[in-house]
């Protein structure tokens, strides 16, 4: 049981790293065209669906044969495991990216805590740029210090004022 659950938290927390480099050389490089309708979707989105929402497969797909390899093959049990790790980092970043910060769901209020305040902070630097260059803050759940930083400042500065 041990051992299963450490390959579920290697796995998930492994997926952070994976999602920021996908985004930053895979949706940020060659495959820019499904992903620049993120970007700029009041020129370029059509309806609901983004282009973008096709990288759901992108990381589903290995996910879907991790679970179909390690639970049909006891040698390859670690598999399923680290399928279940990748789709909990799957759902926190539906959560996290579609309904919190984008808001395509509104399945919850705006939250107001000192992380919250930082991821969006974070991603609204890097929407700040409508091209695959000159981006920043690639990753999702591990928001760089400097997010924290600036709104330390900022908070002190409020309170000053007070």
């Amino acid at each position: 049981m041990i051992v299963a659950l450490a390959w579920i938290i290697v796995s998930f927390l492994f997926m952070e790293f994976a999602a920021w480099f996908t985004h930053k050389y895979v949706m940020h490089g060659f495959l820019w065209s499904w992903h620049a309708d993120h970007h700029d979707p009041v020129q370029l989105k059509r309806g609901f669906w983004e282009k973008n929402d096709r990288f759901f497969l992108v990381f589903a797909i290995p996910s879907a044969l991790c679970y179909l390899l390690g639970s049909f093959n006891q040698d390859l049990r670690f598999l399923l495991f680290i399928g279940i790790g990748i789709s909990i980092y799957g759902l926190c970043y539906f959560l996290v990216h579609d309904v919190y910060i984008h808001r395509r769901f509104k399945w919850f209020n705006q939250l107001d805590n000192f992380y919250s305040r930082a991821i969006l902070k974070a991603h609204g630097a890097h929407h700040s740029k409508k091209t695959k260059e000159d981006g920043e803050s690639f990753g999702m759940l591990w928001v760089h210090p400097k997010y924290y930083a600036t709104q330390k400042s900022q908070e002190k500065v409020q309170d000053t004022q007070l």
